[in-house]
């Protein structure tokens, strides 16, 4: 396995590629300081992952983005009801589309042009939709040889279907392929599988993990994407 030549690399989307905090900052009312933005803005996500992994462990299927992200928000509203009146539906609507433009962190582009480069196809392996997937290349600018959803598997990570059926798909072995990824449990589903994995700390994801263990349990454990490349070649 030592020898095992890397032929894919995996990306987690939102969280790992974007800078989606800025993106949802700029689109809560403006009347609201900017420091409660953005405790709002990290309880949304949150709250967004804790729906994802509720509905995985009822064994349901995948919810449209749109529906759970309008449902945490309305949701979050009620624990700070004191922000509510400025929510009507036109804020609220605006507030889930803006999902669907965010900006590249500044190291990615470059990182995935280099991986690339250097001979490794590239892929988009995220919870979402298709459709959500496509809009947030076109607005980071950033470019896949393909996009895999959550919608299109039919299930949500960290479930192991959802890695071996994407695996699958592009006919990559686990021990050919590497999982990059800002989220502790996404890295811990691709290492079960038999992927390599390299975490990428962003300061907007994972606020609850201990980063000591989510170090300890990765083949790299990354600040930003710079020496990405360079890393997926020690494999």
């Amino acid at each position: 396995m030592a020898n095992t030549k890397i032929r894919a690399v995996f990306f987690d989307f939102m969280g790992t590629c974007l800078d989606w905090h800025s993106g949802v900052i700029k689109v809560l009312p403006q009347s609201i300081a900017e420091s409660e933005r953005s405790k709002l803005a990290l309880e949304w996500r949150h709250d967004y992952f804790d729906s994802n992994a509720a509905r995985l462990a009822a064994n349901e299927p995948p919810e449209d983005i749109e529906v759970t992200l309008r449902n945490t928000l309305d949701a979050l509203l009620e624990k700070h009801s004191k922000y509510q009146h400025l929510f009507d539906d036109r804020t609220k609507h605006q507030c889930v589309v803006a999902w669907h433009s965010m900006p590249a962190w500044p190291d990615v582009r470059p990182a995935i042009e280099q991986v690339k480069a250097a001979g490794y196809e590239v892929f988009v392996f995220a919870n979402g939709t298709t459709r959500l997937q496509l809009d947030l290349c076109k607005s980071s600018g950033l470019r896949f040889d393909m996009l895999f959803s959550s919608k299109l598997l039919g299930v949500y990570k960290p479930a192991p279907e959802s890695y071996r059926r994407t695996l699958e798909l592009v006919d990559v072995k686990p021990e050919e392929s590497v999982m990059v990824a800002a989220h502790a449990y996404d890295t811990r589903g691709g290492k079960e599988a038999g992927m390599k994995t390299v975490y990428i700390h962003r300061w907007t994801d994972d606020i609850n993990e201990d980063m000591a263990v989510v170090e300890s349990e990765n083949d790299f454990f990354l600040e930003d994407m710079t020496s990405l490349a360079e890393v997926i070649g020690r494999f």
